[in-house]
């Protein structure tokens, strides 16, 4: 059972850690981070820590981190968000101000191995560590198994949707691979004792600290208001209860963060908020403040500059780090008082306010539709309620309908447990492990399941539930072409590598699959197989988009449901150029996602096809990416050349990589592209292939009955790439290879049939490349 812990003596840094005193932001550990001072540097074994927010969690994972890092190991501490990743980046340079390095590794940067392979201490997200440790036998990535340490932040993320899924499976595979410490924080929840269980976290190295572990006490509760008819209307009904609840705290100088749904929704909000705040003539912030006012001007976002002179401004993943820098800075010495935010603020910066509101307790997710916001996200505003050193007392509001009042109100009292979400993804997350070669057999499978969190909630073993399952699962993936059985062993399939590499859900696979052993998919068929992709299963047509999708669509697809109508319309849309305004709002999203199931059919269709219809998918990929005609989509391979610039050369009729090699820079600068890129684009442009097919002692005739072996050669004149050359005659194929071209001779032979001529076809086509397919013709006569 894990501990309840009381007071504790509070530890000087210099005294637990004097080689490591210079490291942290303050000389004496608190009771919560004191408390967990021996398990954590006086035995190796694995900690789990339970407390509210803002009780000193960081500085326990600190901790944590010096520890393997006195021993000459190295650390590796998983975020929940790629926004935090950063932030610690910032922070932990007081380690790189001791001789350590520092290393963030996210999908968003360039990834250095030799950086990743020397770093002391690593930062990932849940996301990140799972594709690495998948790549985990690549040169690349290979730095993940050497890991000593790995603090899990946020812990209580197991409980989150398909996110949860990803940070078990990962702190499950880490395990197995390289057997590192774990050191896992979570704010309160009802469970610790399983997660102890599954982590093998003795009682000794767990600790559960209550609600009095917060440095500032938290009043947290529910109001509600009266629903309407109207969506919109219901939005400013909801924002009147969050003023009324936040006035007595902006009148004290106190401040107030509020929660709303959207992007949109915080400079709405923010903008409503100001007329109602002097319609009330309640003071806030820093009004006539003139540095402020000065500072201001530095905002790049000009709603936002005008806002945080009335004392109230807002935050979201859309603003320049700069402007968000500000307004954090602002709210946090008083300047700004009310800020409404994104639910990303709770996860990432921490930034506490004397009063937390949500005001919004549903959102529109893009994939997903109208969805609740979650018990986790839920608990992680609220913690964010109580300034230490600033505020007797934290108050924290959910503002929601009556009807969910109840809910709300058992989830501030009991909280919940934290679930595991394993059984959701389980097919998809054993088909990894089948495809990276950890799990061979049916036994490596249900001894793989005994090291996740589910295991612990369901039963493992087996005999148990969890072991029925895992037999289930792994039916379903030999039934539908992802894992080969034999007798009790188990391999991947092409497939299911592929369905591994590429994240995809096991129908959007299978789907892709079923589409390229098909043969030959057209523009159409590609289309329709994205939009009906399971990652795309609970998109939804709102009423004021259906006008939107009919514009686009005519009566094309009737087949589809209307969410993946909504799909291809935007990724019709996407190839045009051109985008609704009803539908822009959740385009970026799809077209992301979009881009990333095109990359993996366009992988399926080059397996189960071949080149030319991955190079299809791939023209198409471009068009949807870039909005350009299907005529110079080429132009966009070379780099440095986006939407804008290959319309300016297609313009100037420059519309194939090799067209810039021959126009050169006096003729690229002509046709309007600017002189300081001019050089590097026809550069690039020469890095990429231009074909060239040579028939040699090709016969122009052939007597009937006669057969003559021919040589015919491929060659690039320019640059080398992936490339597949197909020889057909009369449309029937005669030879076909996969090489990487640079010259390629390919045997053909001449055979006198009773066709009276014989056309013989060389197709050259670039699978991972927008290039159009190239094509050269020879014909033969048949003398009788």
């Amino acid at each position: 059972m894990p501990r309840q812990v009381d007071a504790q003596e509070e530890v000087a840094v210099a005294e637990a850690l004097p080689e490591f005193a210079d490291a942290f932001a303050f000389e004496r550990f608190n009771r919560v981070q004191s408390a967990t001072l021996p398990a954590l540097l006086e035995t190796d074994e694995n900690v789990v820590l339970s407390a509210p927010t803002a009780s000193g969690k960081t500085g326990v994972a600190e901790v944590a981190i010096c520890d393997a890092l006195r021993d000459g190991g190295t650390a590796l501490f998983l975020a929940p968000l790629r926004a935090l990743t950063n932030e610690k980046e910032r922070e932990w340079e007081r380690f790189e101000d001791l001789g350590y390095s520092v290393y963030v590794v996210t999908g968003e940067r360039d990834l250095h191995p030799r950086r990743a392979e020397r770093a002391d201490v690593l930062v990932m997200t849940p996301e990140k560590a799972d594709s690495a440790t998948r790549k985990h036998d690549s040169r690349r990535y290979g730095f993940v198994t050497d890991v000593d340490c790995v603090v899990v932040d946020e812990v209580h993320l197991l409980d989150s949707d398909r996110r949860g899924s990803v940070l078990e499976v990962t702190v499950a595979r880490l395990r197995r691979l390289c057997g590192p410490r774990i050191v896992a924080l979570s704010a309160t929840m009802q469970n610790v004792g399983e997660v102890a269980d599954w982590l093998d976290a003795p009682d000794r190295a767990t600790f559960d600290f209550g609600q009095d572990a917060r440095p500032v006490p938290l009043e947290a509760d529910v109001k509600t208001y009266t629903h309407g008819e109207n969506a919109f209307a219901d939005k400013y009904r909801r924002l009147y209860r969050a003023l009324d609840l936040a006035e007595p705290h902006l009148r004290d100088g106190g401040g107030v963060l509020t929660f709303v749904a959207s992007r949109q929704d915080t400079v709405q909000a923010a903008r409503k908020a100001r007329d109602e705040l002097a319609e009330r003539d309640i003071q806030v912030g820093a009004r006539g403040d003139y540095d402020l006012h000065t500072a201001a001007q530095d905002l790049a976002d000009d709603t936002l500059r005008q806002s945080v002179l009335d004392g109230v401004a807002f935050h979201h993943a859309g603003l320049s780090t700069a402007d968000k820098n500000r307004v954090e800075s602002w709210f946090r010495d008083g300047r700004v008082q009310l800020l409404f935010s994104t639910s990303t603020l709770a996860w990432g910066v921490n930034l506490p306010a004397r009063c937390v509101i949500i005001r919004d307790t549903k959102y529109h997710d893009p994939l997903e539709g109208e969805v609740a916001m979650s018990p986790l996200d839920v608990r992680q505003m609220l913690g964010r309620a109580g300034r230490p050193g600033y505020d007797e007392r934290g108050y924290a509001w959910v503002v929601c309908d009556r009807d969910d009042a109840d809910r709300y109100r058992r989830l501030l009292r009991d909280g919940s447990p934290i679930q595991s979400r394993l059984a959701d993804d389980l097919g998809a997350h054993l088909n990894a492990e089948v495809a990276l070669g950890t799990v061979a057999s049916v036994a490596d499978a249900v001894d793989w399941l005994e090291t996740t969190f589910y295991s612990v909630r369901a039963g493992a073993g087996a005999d148990g539930p969890g072991g029925a399952r895992v037999r289930a699962a792994l039916d379903g993936l030999v039934d539908r072409g992802f894992v080969e059985r034999d007798e009790g062993a188990l391999a991947p399939t092409a497939l299911g590598r592929l369905a591994s590499r590429y994240y995809l859900r096991l129908p959007t696979a299978r789907g892709f699959a079923d589409l390229a052993e098909a043969g030959d998919p057209d523009e159409s068929a590609v289309l329709r197989a994205v939009a009906r992709a399971a990652e795309f299963d609970s998109v939804s047509a709102r009423s004021d988009e259906a006008d939107a999708v009919e514009a686009v669509l005519g009566e094309a697809a009737p087949e589809l449901a209307p969410g993946a109508r909504k799909v291809l319309a935007i990724l019709r849309a996407g190839m045009a150029g051109t985008t609704p305004a009803a539908l822009k709002s959740d385009a970026w999203v799809i077209r992301q996602n979009a881009r990333r199931l095109l990359s993996a059919l366009r992988a399926i269709c080059e397996r189960l096809d071949g080149p030319a219809s991955a190079n299809r998918v791939r023209r198409l990929a471009a068009r949807v990416e870039t909005g350009v005609d299907a005529d110079v989509v080429g132009l966009t391979a070379i780099d440095g050349v986006g939407a804008g610039r290959a319309r300016t050369l297609a313009a100037a009729g420059i519309t194939t990589p090799a067209a810039v090699c021959e126009a050169g820079a006096s003729g690229v600068s002509a046709a309007g592209v600017g002189d300081q890129v001019v050089d590097r684009v026809v550069e690039n442009a020469g890095e990429l292939p231009v074909v060239e097919v040579e028939w040699g002692q090709f016969p122009e005739t052939i007597p009937r009955g006669e057969n003559d072996l021919c040589e015919v050669t491929v060659r690039s004149t320019a640059g080398s790439a992936r490339a597949g050359v197909r020889v057909t005659v009369n449309g029937v194929e005669m030879t076909a290879t996969r090489t990487y071209l640079g010259t390629e001779t390919v045997p053909v032979g001449v055979f006198g049939g009773d066709a009276a001529t014989l056309r013989f076809t060389v197709t050259v086509v670039f699978p991972d490349l927008p290039l159009a397919p190239v094509e050269a013709t020879r014909r033969v006569a048949v003398e009788a």
